[in-house]
């Protein structure tokens, strides 16, 4: 089934959105991209007559209340951008009669999602080393399946369109769609547009290929970094995973963000880069600050020989060089995570210089794709969202598709 084809009238639609936004200390959405995605979805089962029940997780509460990650929060812009005032469910699993009292027009925002253990489905407060992890997994499971069956009586549908959350199999993204027929589920607007983004980069690389691997941890995008190696021309990695790189050759980072445990691993990457003929790009400059401020002190230095007391914060001229080098002649670009400490309008200059260097490439011909979290607030905040080619609103699913991977989310769907 297609949204397209789908009659909502009279219908209640469930819709699992990833409005998991960035907030700030009061709580105001400071970019609202993952919102303004899943419109267009939601105002189409509103404009046919239908009941619109949304669903969403927010950051990592680890299967607890938290009222830091309380959708409460986000009720009042999500009710501004559909032109509609929004019900809000306090809670997820008892949200029976909220959902039977919702006439035709009508929007109830579900509580965060996360506050129950079992909508990711991993055992909580046991360590996987423990004899007894298994048989408290295969409880949780069975747990994770009555939880999608209360959320899935709340609705006549079911919608997903959540990309960013579409590479776990959660109650909320996979296991509820094995409660509605082929006939009454499909892949919201949002998420077949990212579908369609994946299939452009990877059944049509054109050569150059060019893939910039941003962030703090070399750990989260291992996987990642060695997948595109066998796919990708340009390989720049670059972020706070540069003093990681820059102590496993011997270089001094002064207090720099380092995995200390991972630095085999970077020599690895080095290696593996050189025997595939990738060309791996490595910050050789960076801007170092005395503290972890936007007001601190800052000098350039060299990325492998920052003073005791100082730290990276962005990269440096020369590095920008380079980047922009390896970028504007590709024909095929993927960026995921930012150059530097970019909440800081002081450090977003490394970053600036990657999204300058997409804009250029991109108005040659070259299909560039943006995905993941910061690297969206990067490009929305240089304002530059109109000058690439698709920004996507997941991160890890979009990396994982392009990795090749089955979505859980897009084949409880699709088959």
């Amino acid at each position: 089934m297609t949204i397209d084809n789908y009659k909502f009238a009279g219908q209640k639609a469930i819709v699992r959105v990833d409005f998991n936004v960035p907030l700030d200390e009061n709580g105001n959405i400071t970019d609202d991209t993952r919102i303004r995605g899943a419109l267009p979805t939601l105002k189409k089962i509103l404009a046919d007559g239908g009941a619109l029940i949304i669903m969403s997780h927010m950051g990592k509460p680890k299967g607890k209340v938290n009222p830091k990650f309380s959708l409460s929060q986000i009720k009042d812009a999500v009710a501004k951008a559909l032109g509609a005032p929004v019900l809000f469910a306090p809670d997820c699993a008892k949200a029976q009669q909220a959902a039977a009292d919702l006439k035709p027009g009508e929007v109830l925002l579900l509580e965060n999602l996360r506050f129950y253990a079992e909508e990711e489905g991993k055992p909580v407060g046991i360590d996987k080393e423990d004899p007894a992890y298994e048989q408290a997994k295969k409880e949780m499971k069975a747990s994770q399946k009555e939880f999608a069956k209360t959320l899935a009586s709340y609705a006549d549908c079911y919608v997903n369109d959540a990309f960013g959350t579409a590479h776990r199999k959660h109650a909320s993204t996979a296991v509820i769609a094995d409660f509605f027929d082929a006939d009454h589920k499909m892949l919201g607007y949002l998420m077949e547009k990212e579908v369609q983004a994946v299939d452009n980069i990877l059944s049509n690389i054109r050569r150059p290929f060019t893939a910039i691997m941003g962030g703090s941890k070399v750990s989260t995008k291992i996987g990642i970094i060695e997948n595109l190696m066998d796919k990708v021309d340009n390989l720049i990695l670059c972020g706070g995973m540069t003093y990681t790189f820059a102590k496993a050759q011997g270089g001094k980072i002064g207090n720099s963000i380092c995995e200390d445990d991972k630095l085999d691993l970077a020599l690895d990457i080095i290696a593996q880069a050189k025997a595939k003929g990738v060309n791996l790009v490595l910050g050789s400059d960076c801007v170092a600050a005395d503290d972890f401020s936007n007001d601190a002190h800052t000098q350039v230095v060299p990325a492998n020989d920052i003073p005791d007391g100082w730290e990276g914060m962005d990269a440096g001229p020369e590095t920008r060089k380079a980047f922009a080098e390896a970028i504007e002649g590709a024909k095929t670009i993927l960026w995921n995570g930012p150059a530097g400490v970019f909440e800081f309008d002081n450090f977003t200059d490394g970053s600036r210089a990657i999204a300058e260097a997409i804009a250029k490439a991109t108005a040659q011909g070259a299909y560039s794709l943006i995905g993941g979290g910061d690297s969206v607030a990067c490009i929305n905040k240089f304002g530059m969202a109109d000058q690439v080619s698709y920004i996507s609103t997941g991160g890890g699913a979009l990396l994982e598709a392009i990795e090749g991977k089955v979505l859980p989310g897009v084949a409880a769907i699709k088959g």
